[in-house]
């Protein structure tokens, strides 16, 4: 018997985190990053997810220069955290996000990516010119999980055979922030 009031967990739970660059203004440091980075929801069934979703500025309607991270409870959305310090993220450019985001993240809860633990969340980066969609990913060094992250990505969101997705390394980033703090101080 198929019961439309039966709660449908989902295999994790998620903490939606919003930042606002413009509060900062400046965000050379992982520290300020940080301050500007707030939990706005939490959910762990698909009542939930819809009802969350349902209040979520769209992405063409959030500040410019903003950022929304929908990642596994317990999982910050920095560079530093245990679980993405080792890992990294595919980033792609788009002009338009608002429904390529909606199939990201209903990929991601919906447990499309098939690579077990290995997603930590996604994130929607609001620019002036373009946005960027992200996913993140705890293990820079497997090559395979990382193709198959890009495969997935590619499928979902039905990008052209020729669209350019950009893969980073976390320690890469962090590398060229501490390089770049070392050079401010001196």
């Amino acid at each position: 018997m198929n019961n439309d009031k039966e709660i449908k967990k989902l295999q994790h739970s998620y903490d939606v985190w919003y930042r606002d660059a413009n509060r900062g203004k400046t965000v050379s440091s992982s520290h300020n990053y940080d301050q500007n980075l707030k939990i706005v929801a939490t959910f762990d069934t698909v009542q939930k997810f819809w009802a969350v979703y349902t209040h979520l500025v769209r992405p063409n309607e959030l500040t410019r220069h903003s950022d929304l991270h929908i990642f596994k409870s317990g999982i910050k959305p920095l560079w530093e955290d245990e679980a993405n310090k080792n890992g990294g993220m595919w980033k792609l450019r788009v002009r338009k996000a608002s429904r390529l985001w909606e199939n990201l993240l209903l990929a991601y809860i919906g447990e499309q990516f098939k690579i077990d633990d290995e997603i930590c969340g996604v994130v929607i980066s609001c620019r002036y010119q373009e946005d960027y969609l992200s996913v993140w990913n705890r293990n820079g060094q497997d090559s395979e999980s990382i193709q198959k992250i890009k495969q997935t990505l590619k499928r979902v969101l039905d990008l052209p055979k020729n669209t350019l997705l950009e893969y980073k390394q976390h320690s890469d980033a962090l590398r060229k922030i501490r390089n770049q703090n070392r050079v401010d101080k001196e």
